[in-house]
Parts: C-alpha cells; sequence; structure tokens
C-alpha cells in the first residue's frame, strides 16, 4: 500500500511539473511575440561546442529586409508557410510515402517547426524532440503571426559557421545590408539553410549553384515578390 502510494506522489508532482513547464513555455514564447529572443538553444550549443568562435547576429526587422529574402526560404524549404498551421501534413504524408516507397526518411518541417526548433531545441530525430518541436509549433503558431515567425526564422536562422541571421550574413557574404539583396543572393543564402555548416554561400559548390537554380525557378512560379508583401509590409 505504501509503495502504491509513493508511486501516486510520484505521478502527481511528475504532472505538476510538466504541467509547470508547459506554462513557463507558453509564457515565454507569449513574451517572444513582442521582445526579440537574445539568444537562441542552437546559439548556446554551437558555443559551448565552439567557444572560440565569434558568433554574429545583427537583428533587423522584417521590414527592412528584401522582400526576396522570405520569398526564397519559402521556395525553398516551406511553399505552404502562408497557409498551413504550422504542421504541413502534405508534406508529411508525401515523406512517408516517399519512405515506404524506398526513398531515405526525410524531414518534412516547416518554416515555423524550424524556428521553434532553433530558438527551444536541438538537433536530432529522436521522437521526443519531435514531439517537443510539434507542441512549441502549435502554441507559436497561437501566438504569433507569420509575419513573426518569418522575422524571427530570418534573424536565428544559421547561415554559416558563427553567422546568424540574414543581415549578418548579407554583411558577411556580400557586404550589403539584407534590405539590398537580390533575387540570386537570396536564393544563394536560402541554398545553404539545410546544412549551412557543410554549404557555402561565399564559395559555393556544383551542388549549391543547383539549388540556388531550382530556388529561383519555384520563386517565379510562387509569384515573385507580389506573394511575401503582407510579411514585409510597413505597419
Amino acid at each position: 500500500m505504501a509503495r502504491q502510494s509513493g508511486w501516486k506522489r510520484a505521478a502527481r508532482w511528475l504532472l505538476y511539473t510538466v504541467c509547470g513547464v508547459m506554462l513557463f513555455m507558453l509564457v515565454v514564447i507569449g513574451v517572444l511575440r513582442f521582445v526579440n529572443p537574445p539568444t537562441t538553444a542552437f546559439m548556446i550549443a554551437d558555443h559551448i561546442a565552439h567557444p572560440e568562435r565569434r558568433q554574429v547576429q545583427n537583428w533587423v526587422p522584417i521590414q527592412k529586409m528584401s522582400p526576396w529574402m522570405p520569398l526564397a526560404v519559402m521556395a525553398s524549404e516551406d511553399q505552404r508557410f502562408l497557409q498551413h498551421w504550422g504542421l504541413d501534413l502534405n508534406a508529411i504524408a508525401t515523406a512517408v510515402e516517399d519512405y515506404q516507397q524506398g526513398d531515405s526518411l526525410r524531414g518534412a518541417s516547416t518554416i515555423s517547426q524550424q524556428t521553434a526548433k532553433n530558438l527551444f531545441l536541438w538537433n536530432g530525430r529522436q521522437l521526443i524532440r519531435k514531439g517537443l518541436e510539434a507542441g512549441l509549433t502549435l502554441a507559436m503558431e497561437a501566438l504569433w503571426n507569420k509575419r513573426r515567425i518569418m522575422e524571427v526564422y530570418l534573424n536565428v536562422a544559421e547561415f554559416g559557421d558563427g553567422v546568424y541571421g540574414v543581415e549578418a550574413a548579407s554583411l558577411r557574404f556580400y557586404g550589403i545590408h539584407a534590405s539590398q539583396l537580390s533575387a540570386s543572393q537570396a536564393a544563394r543564402l536560402a541554398a545553404v539553410l539545410p546544412n549551412p555548416k557543410a554549404l557555402s554561400a561565399a564559395r559555393p559548390s556544383a551542388y549549391v549553384w543547383q539549388r540556388v537554380d531550382w530556388i529561383l525557378r519555384q520563386m517565379r512560379q510562387l509569384g515573385g515578390p507580389a506573394l511575401v508583401k503582407p510579411l514585409v509590409a510597413a505597419d
């Protein structure tokens, strides 16, 4: 009887802890709707792994970014960004179907999911991480608008070793501000996002150039900068 009572107390405290963490994360996400995050989980992990590496990040509001940049990452990473509610079930179903037909398992992460992962989580494909990512993504979609999600994503995404955010990347690789990016330059930055430590926007490989050409075609098919006008228009 005493053992059973102990298990009940442990389960109750575990439930309280989980609920407390969930409430805390909701508060944090709510605050970040209005306050720019001072750092991210990915930046902290990278600093721990490479304390000698200088991290560069220059926060810039989305209204001061070239419209080609959000268009490029939508074309490359998440073409249904403006339609879905955080999880793209169509992309997930396609990835599962391809895997069942013998293709390698690939990610189906939306820009919203990648933002949640960069801010709060770690790299990996563990089920618990994916579950946390899904929950954080849904909370983010409920508390933020699409403009804020895209703005945070483009300011915290890694574009090269220690280079975080599109403003820092534009200055490092092109010597210009994010507001001055051309379609080709934006596509080149978007092309390295899947693996910025292996792919280089400064010295693009043949693979990166192939990705750039594909992204530019997708940008045209999506309708050009008019698609992202609601995201970058001044309030």
